[in-house]
């Protein structure tokens, strides 16, 4: 059977350290703790579960530190993950049997990183990420923010899902101050650091900056499909802000030169309508959306309700609008379906049964 080194970097993480050592222990023959800066016991609480904890002064780089953590591994495979990050009993089972099973032929297995989910645990946004690495590939971190393993060599692609069970946020302003470091300091951005410094740009409501990165972006060749398709959909978003729909409807029509329209992409060209009281438009593109499927192994960031949720419930209220209630009660019942307990669906229950109530009448 294969041994496994989990990696973690840390800092200031007492509110949720124990329970993510305690998801991994279970299947980790070592765990590697590389410690940033912290101020609080987190040093003291990764005593508990390991012996192998290292300090690592912070240089504003990301993938300093990841490597840093991968140089103290010893094991045949290395897996990293966040302090924050939560792997329930089926997902650690799940590991055992990997370390059983795999392949050792496999240099890099890809595992769902599930970042929104529900209380019962189903997910909500999700996508697939480099996981668990061949130590003797002698695989390196690249990029000081939104840090990544490029994918090479051998793939396996798991059924294994990490939960993020984010409880604070990050420093404010942390990511964007990075890139305006870079920036002062002359680095040459590489398409998929173009992509990010304007996701952190807009994110922090530079939204005429971040237009222009994103720009930049999409003239660059080399930048991934994907990142292309969800830059226009991010301009869109942006032009919104600044009041102008209608070059934000243009730069959501100009994601479909690169690949067929995205759920997330229609549900925003039907919420502009929506929101301009064009109803049968709007209808249009939310149908489009629950069309298209998600392509769980293409590593695009999948928000789930797009497909459903999100166009039924606008579907719903475009039928009532109009006043076709059987349609509105059909998609009311779409979303009832899938959650039964929702707020908004408990309050449409009460609407929709005043119109039973007077039908009987």
């Amino acid at each position: 059977m294969l041994t496994l080194s989990v990696c973690m970097i840390v800092k200031d993480e007492k509110d949720v350290l124990y329970n993510s050592l305690n998801s991994v222990a279970s299947f980790a023959d070592e765990i590697i703790i590389v410690d940033t800066g912290s101020t609080d016991n987190t040093k003291d609480i990764a005593r508990n579960y390991t012996d192998k904890i290292y300090d690592f002064e912070w240089c504003d780089d990301f993938s300093k530190a990841r490597n840093f953590s991968f140089s103290k591994a010893t094991c045949d495979y290395i897996m990293w993950i966040d302090a924050d990050d939560i792997m329930p009993i089926e997902e650690q089972k799940k590991m055992i049997a990997l370390k059983e099973e795999l392949d050792t032929s496999i240099d890099i297995v890809m595992a769902k990183y599930v970042t929104v989910y529900s209380k019962d645990m189903q997910e909500q946004f999700s996508f697939y990420r480099e996981r668990i690495f061949k130590k003797n590939k002698n695989y390196t971190w690249v990029d000081p923010v939104h840090e990544l393993i490029i994918p090479h060599g051998k793939i396996y692609y798991s059924n294994i899902k990490i939960y993020h069970n984010k409880l604070k946020k990050s420093p404010k302003g942390r990511n964007l101050r990075i890139y305006r470091k870079m920036v002062k300091n002359k680095v040459k951005f590489s398409a998929r650091q173009l992509f990010y410094y304007g996701n952190e740009l807009a994110f922090n409501k530079y939204y005429k900056s971040a237009i222009t990165i994103y720009k930049k972006f999409l003239s660059n060749k080399e930048g991934w499909v994907e990142n292309k398709i969800e830059a226009c959909k991010n301009i869109a978003l942006c032009f919104k802000q600044l009041k102008d729909t209608n070059t934000a409807l243009q730069y959501l029509y100009e994601s479909f030169i690169y690949s067929l329209p995205r759920a997330t992409v229609c549900n925003e060209i039907g919420n502009i309508y929506f929101e301009n009281k064009q109803y049968t438009n709007a209808i249009y593109w939310y149908n489009l959306s629950t069309i298209d499927k998600p392509n769980e192994n293409s590593g695009a960031f999948i928000r789930h309700d797009s497909y459903t949720y999100i166009p039924y419930t606008q579907l719903m209220l475009c039928y009532y609008y109009i006043g076709d209630i059987k349609n509105a009660k059909k998609y009311h019942e779409l979303c009832k379906k899938l959650r039964p307990t929702d707020a908004m669906v408990l309050h449409n229950d009460k609407v929709f049964e005043q119109y039973k109530n007077k039908e009987k009448d």
